[in-house]
């Protein structure tokens, strides 16, 4: 029995970058359609603009492309959770509709599959984008990996084929805010990164900026880490010397700015862990509500049977 691909493309707002990215995507189709069946699976995340034309334009030319609508715009993350609840494939590609992550490096993926891989993802080694980003981007890898309490895969994005069995562990996890790098590092299994090079947009804008990219960077330590729930417990000692020591300097010398000073850093330590404790508090009261992260428009959809 041939296996089935699903390539899960979650889009919003690529009226423009959408006609090439199926082009090229049904090239790559045609090229292993000897060995596989291929769906698109688009995640329409709930655009304003021409994209869901375009793709019902698409599903009537062509057999194997679907589209689940979303009810509003829940963010990237999201979007791939949901593609990754509905595919139907043995096998799954996420990929993004501005071709940034190239569609023929689809068939590079799947060779490494074929050699027993459960994962295979893109590796970011550069990028077409100014140095500071390319920085920060960077930084936010590594500091997430140091902080994380499981293991974090290096310059990985969602760019990335995995096997059904993998998907299922992945949507096992019950997440307000699904960090998907991070549930592949967390389940394990075995993976191999391809080293690549991600272009520049085909067409469109960004929907990303410094801000957004920030509150994501944020997020995703928090979906990873405990660290900051650790942090006071690390620091107390630290801070019961430098109290002690202030305290100590009073009554030496009668300094009234000694007690003032303490006052500030017992405000701070205490002030501080309220608020990490208040955080994490927080994602466990969202995360116990059971509320979905996504909600499909049925009426604006079509669903792989």
């Amino acid at each position: 029995m041939r296996s089935k691909i699903t390539v899960i493309c979650p889009a919003y707002n690529e009226e423009d970058a959408l006609p090439i990215f199926f082009k090229r995507t049904s090239s790559v189709a045609a090229l292993i359609a000897d060995r596989y069946d291929v769906d698109i699976l688009f995640i329409n995340n709930a655009s304003t603009d021409r994209t869901l034309d375009f793709i019902r334009s698409f599903s009537g030319r062509h057999t194997g492309v679907y589209v689940a609508t979303l009810s509003k715009n829940v963010g990237y993350q999201r979007a791939v959770e949901c593609g990754f609840r509905i595919a139907k494939g043995d096998l799954l590609v996420v990929i993004d509709a501005d071709c940034e992550d190239p569609p023929e490096m689809i068939v590079d993926l799947l060779d490494k599959q074929e050699q027993g891989y459960d994962v295979v993802y893109g590796e970011r080694v550069d990028r077409t984008e100014g140095s500071l980003m390319k920085a920060l981007r960077r930084l936010f890898y590594r500091v997430t990996r140091a902080v994380a309490d499981e293991e974090i895969v290096l310059d990985m994005a969602e760019f990335a084929l995995l096997t059904a069995e993998v998907r299922d562990a992945i949507i096992a996890d019950t997440n307000t805010f699904p960090f998907i790098r991070s549930s592949i590092g967390r389940v394990g299994f075995r993976r191999i990164g391809l080293p690549y090079k991600r272009q520049a947009r085909v067409a469109g804008k960004t929907h990303y900026n410094l801000f957004r990219m920030i509150i994501f960077a944020v997020a995703g330590i928090l979906s990873s880490s405990t660290l900051l729930l650790r942090l006071p417990t690390y620091l107390l000692p630290f801070w019961l010397i430098a109290v002690g020591a202030l305290t100590a300097i009073y009554l030496y010398s009668g300094s009234v700015w000694s007690i003032v000073l303490a006052v500030v850093l017992a405000c701070a330590y205490l002030g501080g862990t309220a608020a990490f404790i208040a955080v994490y508090v927080a994602r466990i009261y969202n995360n116990t509500l059971g509320r979905p992260n996504y909600i499909i428009n049925r009426k604006l959809s079509l669903l792989q049977p």
